[in-house]
């Protein structure tokens, strides 16, 4: 990489450009652009967000000289801090050393072969400090996963567990309007402090940009995000880190499981069969990946009218507990389809805090119990 490959000609981007080529090495014979290239700026409220691209030995090159930089750029006038980003890339066809902790995992493999174990977990545990670190997924988007997400780290926070949320999910992030959360988070010595609401100590991509900004991002990027999200964040001690993960099963969700130690994972689907498909591919994805299945919840499961209380099943009913059954996994329960949901996520207070006695803030309480009870965690374990 070099100086000579350029992003676009803003105002922003030709001052970061100029700044990165005279922040030198000890030797003083190269820049931070000898090593990288300018990706994308952006600059919000006086926090200019910097994506730099490297391969991954100009990327170790790259970080050293990667506080400066932040310092220098925080100098230029209507900035006022600085986050560079380091999204590295291999050259096509390069096999990433064993050495570095990203085993290449085959999903021919058999998925309760013991060696398997070795190539889908990472080297060593990423996060030490968290005792528990669990996914909420699904085989696809519009199942309600960030909602069950937020309410069940919610739940687990009033449990009395130390609780962490990370919105993994790059593309659609609804963390910060879901908490009612939306000012920056803090950087203290080179490091990102989570967000704290309701209880939990939080971080979103929505934290550092606009909400009606659309990331336009290429997959390296993004799992150049999820790598800092878990390196550059302060994270502090915790029994418990919640990861809302991106809907389908794809890099972002290998990357997730190659990083971290994760204790389990919670599939979200609603009844319809279309729905259970993407469920079931959900379950074979950590199922290859060596993560135990702390279970099956059922989102949307029935619609009770707030007028006469009548009970419909609009999606169907019962079939996330038939496919459970069928798939030797837990089914840790049925979560009611009601506007109050939806309009406690949209105000920014988990309906699992907001009304705590009603229908829906029970079964997001029981979905909390099973799941430190699994993780022998908190007051029933």
């Amino acid at each position: 990489m070099t100086d000579s490959d350029k992003p676009g000609n803003s105002t922003d981007s030709g001052r970061i450009l100029e700044t990165l080529r005279l922040v030198k090495d000890d030797s003083g014979a190269s820049n931070v652009l000898s090593f990288a290239s300018l990706e994308g700026v952006a600059v919000r409220d006086g926090h200019a967000h910097v994506s730099l691209s490297a391969s991954r030995d100009d990327a170790a090159r790259v970080e050293p000289l990667r506080p400066r930089a932040e310092a220098e750029i925080a100098k230029l006038p209507g900035i006022d801090r600085a986050t560079i980003v380091l999204t590295a890339h291999r050259p096509p066809g390069q096999a990433v050393p064993q050495s570095q902790g990203h085993r290449p995992f085959k999903l021919d493999a058999p998925a309760n072969n013991p060696g398997n174990a070795q190539q889908a977990a990472p080297g060593g545990k990423a996060l030490p400090q968290v005792r528990a670190i669990i996914a909420v997924a699904s085989g696809k988007g519009g199942v309600g996963k960030s909602t069950t997400a937020v309410n069940l780290a919610a739940g687990l926070a009033k449990l009395g567990l130390r609780t962490g949320m990370l919105d993994a999910d790059i593309y659609g992030p609804s963390l910060p309007r879901m908490l009612g959360h939306s000012a920056k988070p803090a950087i203290e010595n080179g490091k990102i402090i989570p967000v704290e609401a309701w209880g939990m100590h939080a971080m979103s991509i929505g934290f550092l940009v606009d909400e009606q900004q659309a990331m336009i991002w290429r997959g390296p990027m993004v799992m150049g995000a999820i790598g800092q999200f878990l390196g550059d964040v302060a994270w502090p001690e915790l029994d418990v880190l919640v990861i809302d993960m991106p809907p389908g099963t794809g890099d972002a969700q290998l990357t997730i499981a190659q990083k971290l130690s994760l204790r389990g994972a919670v599939i979200v689907s609603t009844p319809q069969d279309i729905a259970l498909l993407d469920a079931r591919r959900g379950l074979k994805m950590f199922e290859r990946m060596n993560v135990p299945l702390l279970g099956l919840v059922e989102n949307m499961s029935y619609f009770c009218c707030p007028n006469c209380n009548h009970r419909t099943e609009l999606f169907g009913h019962g079939g996330a507990r038939e496919e459970a059954e069928k798939s030797g996994v837990p089914f840790l329960g049925e979560i009611p389809l009601l506007a109050d949901i939806r309009l406690s996520g949209d105000a920014g207070t988990p309906i699992i805090l907001a009304a705590p006695e009603s229908e829906a803030a029970q079964a997001y309480t029981k979905l909390a119990r099973s799941v430190a009870k699994s993780l022998r965690m908190g007051p029933n374990a």
